[in-house]
């Protein structure tokens, strides 16, 4: 990938990221008490919904950034046709590599934040000194297989059917769809995969609210998900799906559409330059 394209992808998914991140977090915290073993009311209900928001924060934009990083870069790597049968396949592989660089930024600051978020009276920087103390780094990195096997379904459903819309839509219209237009598809297509993965979210939760030494806190995704089917059935399987939704369809919406924008401004921008 030439230089301007790989600087436009960096900024432009950082900028996203850290849009998305923070306008949507009180959802995302009340998507992480639902899912909390200690239940919604326990777990803080609708106080401090802001908890943990320093470590999103934080982690947003080099997340989003390492993600869309390796996502065009592996786009560029596998170039093909675009009338090609394997388009989705490309998508989907350059998607999966996305998300493995991008959870090693994302997890660290995941679970500060979910811990955060179901203790709302402990602040960010105690839980951070916390977790190194009674853990260390791998403390910080606990969740990390789930999170894994929770994104690249997530993203093997979300990234070929957002692309897939936008060629619709472009062939439908004859040329190339608007950043308002890539957001709509981001929106149906993040709600889509947003359902379908949200047992996985499930696991991923509760093994990284977990107490150190406990049986979720192994990190055993098949265990944690049939001990939340054992005492919570299938509407435990997809505690949080409704506010998980509403949040990564808005978010797909605002992620995805900024991105596009951000990325086709960088670009434009790059080509002024002399």
């Amino acid at each position: 990938m030439d230089r301007p394209g790989f600087t436009a992808s960096l900024v432009a998914g950082g900028v996203a990221g850290v849009c998305v991140d923070l306008i949507l977090f009180p959802l995302d915290t009340i998507k992480t008490r639902l899912q909390s073993p200690q239940g919604f009311n326990k777990a803080g209900g609708f106080r401090g919904i802001y908890a943990g928001v320093p470590s999103a924060a934080i982690g947003s934009f080099p997340n989003a950034a390492a993600f869309f990083i390796t996502y065009e870069y592996v786009k560029w790597f596998l170039h093909t046709d675009s009338s090609s049968y394997l388009m989705p396949v490309k998508h989907m592989l350059a998607a999966s590599a996305g998300e493995v660089v991008a959870c090693l930024i994302r997890v660290p600051s995941e679970v500060v934040k979910q811990r955060a978020q179901v203790s709302a009276s402990s602040g960010t920087f105690h839980i951070f000194s916390n977790i190194l103390c009674q853990e260390g780094i791998q403390g910080l990195y606990r969740g990390y297989k789930s999170t894994v096997l929770r994104e690249i379904p997530f993203s093997l459903v979300q990234f070929p059917l957002w692309e897939s819309l936008k060629a619709l839509w472009s062939w439908r219209q004859d040329h190339v769809v608007d950043s308002w237009q890539s957001a709509v598809c981001g929106a149906f297509a993040g709600g889509f995969a947003a359902a379908v993965t949200t047992p996985l979210d499930v696991a991923k939760t509760r093994i990284m609210l977990a107490k150190a030494g406990s049986s979720p806190a192994s990190g055993n995704v098949l265990s944690a998900l049939h001990g939340v089917w054992r005492t919570r059935g299938l509407s435990g399987l997809f505690a949080g799906v409704f506010p998980r939704m509403a949040a990564i369809s808005l978010g797909g919406f605002i992620f995805l559409g900024a991105y596009d924008q951000t990325r086709s401004f960088l670009l434009e921008l790059g080509r002024e330059s002399p």
